[in-house]
């Protein structure tokens, strides 16, 4: 038996090599996503992290101790006398411009989430591809291997066989 065993080619499918390809030229792992893509993305995202800070929270908390303690004291005059309307308007319309910045900024952040879980995605998808193409690649390899070592032994045997017929005719020639 000389013939060669039939190396399988990779047995993933048109589709999947399509994808590992594109997957391929887009380069998922270096890609990267733009922080900002106008002016109002940056100006929520400035507002959004101040509003959100310690250093915000500690100074909105003294300026409103301030308020109501030179309301509450008579050292000079009540421009905003208990129950504190004005605060109240002041704390509302703050709390009214604040909160669509912090929408705006929370739905661009989800946005980057999700092009992110996606590129995520494509990386491991490439992955996952090009290691089923290197298992493929393996075991063809392997397979050929031990085609062509039972080739050998097989061209050994031959060997030893006629080696074996050749010492038996010069021992017993007859």
């Amino acid at each position: 038996m000389d013939s060669q065993p039939v190396i399988k080619p990779p047995q993933i499918s048109a589709a999947d090599l399509e994808r590992l390809s594109y997957l391929r030229s887009i380069k998922p792992a270096r890609s990267t996503i733009p922080r900002y893509s106008s002016r109002g993305d940056k100006i929520a995202d400035t507002v959004t992290a101040v509003v959100g800070s310690w250093r915000f929270i500690i100074i909105q908390s003294c300026l409103l101790t301030i308020w109501i303690i030179l309301n509450i004291t008579a050292l000079i005059v009540h421009w905003d006398p208990y129950p504190f309307i004005l605060l109240n308007l002041a704390l509302s319309f703050q709390a009214a411009y604040a909160t669509p910045f912090i929408l705006m900024s929370q739905n661009r952040q989800s946005t980057i989430d999700r092009e992110n879980a996606q590129q995520d995605l494509d990386c491991d998808v490439k992955a996952e591809m090009e290691i089923e193409l290197l298992h493929e690649k393996l075991d063809a390899l392997k397979d050929k291997e031990i085609a062509d070592l039972y080739l050998l032994i097989q061209a050994q045997s031959e060997t030893i066989t006629k080696i074996e017929r050749l010492l038996t005719n010069q021992i017993d020639p007859h």
